[in-house]
């Protein structure tokens, strides 16, 4: 081999070497999903009401790309979720200096320590929940409202925990804005779930507890799912699918992640 291509041969490898570390970087930063903070007590959001907008039309095509590249190419194949990942307008719930990077294939900051998750980590905890169009269902994490604003694409009700009072304000006025009359906020530590309107067809969990909370099992109907990451910081931590049938609760493993910990009194 001349210098000429060896010299060649390494800048190759090189290149090579640069992506494959920042894809490892991104893949590891979409599994981390926003700690939580205990406030002093729990405090109502106002809902969003009828007299809210619309939902943006703009940038359909960057949707539909994300869709087909990263999320029904990975394995999600539940029409009603891969249709609400075509409709939520994501770049609405980023910050403006990061719009252009709303629809990329990996987490963003949105302030307050916290990041929007990687579309496909929502898209596939949603799709484990089997939801149906008539569904009541409690979100604990309700960050910048994405995650709520997909479930509710698909279902009747949405209810959704934020224990950071800043990011439930915010997100409620967003959700509210975008037209979300479906969505109702609650901030609260979400390990404790939101008894009063359980118990519901579905619960979504977006940071590990080092074990399941029994508040949210008991607040799950008969035949409903838990979708939840365990595990504890830092460490393996599993992604579980929980289904409640009469007493009896059975546990499915679907994969190793990496989510910050679910924090409060607990």
């Amino acid at each position: 081999m001349s210098a000429g291509q060896s010299r060649r041969a390494l800048r190759l490898g090189l290149a090579a070497a640069v992506v494959l570390v920042a894809g490892l970087a991104a893949l590891a930063a979409a599994l981390l999903i926003r700690p939580n903070e205990m406030p002093p007590e729990p405090t109502r959001v106002a809902s969003p009401t009828a007299t809210a907008g619309k939902k943006s039309d703009d940038r359909p095509e960057e949707r539909m790309k994300m869709v087909e590249t990263q999320i029904r190419s990975r394995g999600v194949t539940d029409e009603q979720v891969l249709q609400a990942m075509e409709q939520v307008p994501r770049h609405e719930f980023v910050p403006h200096d990061y719009s252009n990077q709303a629809y990329a294939d990996h987490p963003l900051p949105i302030g307050y320590g916290q990041t929007i998750s990687q579309p496909y980590i929502v898209a596939l905890m949603t799709e484990l929940l089997n939801l149906r169009s008539t569904d009541r269902v409690l979100e604990i994490g309700t960050g910048s409202g994405y995650q709520a604003a997909i479930l509710a694409e698909v279902v009747a009700e949405v209810y959704t925990v934020e224990i950071i009072k800043e990011l439930a304000a915010e997100s409620t006025e967003r959700l509210a804005r975008l037209g979300y009359t479906n969505v109702h906020t609650l901030q609260a530590d979400g390990y404790y779930g939101w008894e009063e309107h359980a118990p519901y067809d579905a619960i979504i969990v977006t940071a590990a507890p080092d074990h399941i909370p029994t508040p949210l099992v008991q607040q799950l109907a008969d035949g409903g799912k838990l979708v939840i990451p365990v595990g504890p910081p830092g460490g393996y931590q599993v992604l579980w699918e929980i289904t409640k049938q009469g007493s009896e609760i059975k546990k499915r493993q679907v994969t190793g992640v990496l989510f910050v910990p679910l924090t409060g009194e607990h």
